[in-house]
């Protein structure tokens, strides 16, 4: 047997990792060091020219990262993976890795909050512009997005809050019609629910702080090359991979292959920027993963649970989860996610914005704090929070109503959930009421 040949439950915890041959240590050691000793002059020069690909300094590589890069890696299929200190770190790095100023990003609007202000209002500052596609099903609306200057496309797999699941395979496919990749964030889905390059996607990106650390403990981001994407095919829209990085002693990226995109993030622009993971937090990332199917069963079972309870609640206008044969998107997670739709599901509460902050405020096992995929269940009113600095129409592209909540379903047992849930809907009936009251006199 070999890496390549074993299943995903043997990935998570064996990929990329020997025991230490220096104590014969088991588990992954924390390589809690700055800098590494070069056994000779010659060594060093050939570490800093790509000559030896080993470790010079923990801000761009080291050892224990190293270990959870390559697991992360090998569970998403790329060839290659990088750890940043946190998931918008990893977004803005993969689109800073292929864009530039003057250049333009074709994304969906069903996105993160802080994703959409990334794109929105941070990069425009450094001359990268964003278009949002009207309606991310429609796949004209895609190619009507494209400009000369486009350069990726941005999407996420399961999007946080609205659960509209892309279609990886026509996105992607519009992408390379275009000549440009598909940059996809799977942070809900994670690699054991959907594995994106095996769709088409071109790079893959995760907030690890979620369900791949999945306790709640640990910030970072993670970065995964699929390794298929000619960035020498038109060498004058992608310059900044096929002429010589003055910075790098004249290295021209595309030349390194097929881990080109990865091998740059990682020389170029974590060496420049600096946004390092920690080898602590590292070690926690990969602790988690060796958890992660687990995990994701019990967090899918728990969230389908959750779902259909919520729909036959009177307090409940909507719910979104692609695992319920209601959603739009039903079919579409059984092609790519069959195991499962994530454990992310919002609904919308009849009482409108009072009666999700009370549904919030009343909830005693759900934590109300602005995360997912931890071990707890987690809630938000994210058009008081995570949402609350869009405007209306981006906030009716994210799906975000005044009344919705947002859960993240955790792997306690079903019925201590659905108990907490009952006590929320409760609060937010009493206001309900109450606002009818008044407006009935």
């Amino acid at each position: 047997m070999t890496e390549s040949t074993w299943s995903f439950e043997t990935k998570q915890i064996h990929a990329g990792q020997q025991p230490d041959p220096a104590t014969g240590a088991r588990a992954l050691p924390i390589y809690q060091t700055t800098s590494y000793v070069f056994d000779s002059a010659e060594q060093a020069a050939n570490r800093f020219a790509l000559a030896e690909l080993g470790p010079i300094y923990t801000r761009i590589t080291n050892p224990t990262q190293g270990a959870v890069e390559d697991r992360i890696a090998a569970l998403e299929g790329g060839v290659g993976g990088l750890l940043v200190a946190s998931g918008q770190a990893a977004e803005t790095f993969a689109i800073l890795n292929i864009a530039e100023a003057g250049d333009h990003v074709v994304a969906s609007p069903s996105l993160y909050g802080g994703t959409y202000n990334l794109l929105r209002h941070t990069l425009p500052k450094y001359g990268i512009t964003t278009t949002f596609v009207t309606d991310p099903d429609d796949p004209q609306a895609w190619r009507d997005a494209v400009q000369p200057n486009t350069k990726l496309f941005f999407a996420e797999t399961i999007p946080n809050p609205k659960q509209d699941v892309l279609d990886i395979e026509t996105v992607s496919g519009i992408a390379h019609e275009n000549g440009v990749p598909l940059v996809v964030d799977n942070t809900v889905a994670t690699p054991y629910l959907i594995r994106p390059l095996e769709h088409g996607a071109d790079i893959v990106v995760h907030s690890a702080t979620k369900y791949l650390g999945g306790h709640g403990t640990s910030i970072a981001g993670a970065i995964v090359d699929g390794g298929r994407f000619d960035w020498s095919a038109d060498p004058e829209k992608y310059p900044n991979y096929n002429t010589p990085d003055p910075s790098y002693n004249g290295l021209v990226y595309k030349d390194l292959g097929a881990p080109a995109f990865i091998l740059k993030a990682r020389v170029q622009l974590l060496r420049d920027i600096g946004a390092a993971v920690s080898p602590f937090n590292a070690f926690l990332i990969g602790q988690g993963i060796e958890t992660l199917s687990l995990r994701m069963e019990r967090h899918v079972a728990n969230a389908q649970r959750v779902a259909e309870f919520l729909e036959q609640e009177d307090q409940v206008t909507k719910v979104g989860y692609a695992g319920l044969p209601s959603s739009p998107w039903h079919e579409r997670a059984r092609h790519y996610a069959p195991k499962g739709a994530g454990a992310v599901l919002t609904f919308e509460l009849a009482g409108g914005y009072e009666a999700g902050i009370a549904f919030v405020d009343a909830l005693e096992l759900h934590s109300n704090v602005a995360n997912i995929g931890d071990v707890r269940s987690l809630v938000i009113h994210p058009a008081s929070t995570t949402h609350s600095q869009l405007d209306e129409a981006a906030l009716a592209a994210a799906g975000v109503s005044p009344g919705l909540v947002r859960l993240a379903v955790g792997l306690e047992h079903i019925d201590d959930i659905l108990a907490d849930l009952q006590t929320g809907l409760r609060a937010a009936a009493a206001v309900s009421q109450a606002a009818a009251a008044v407006g009935g006199e």
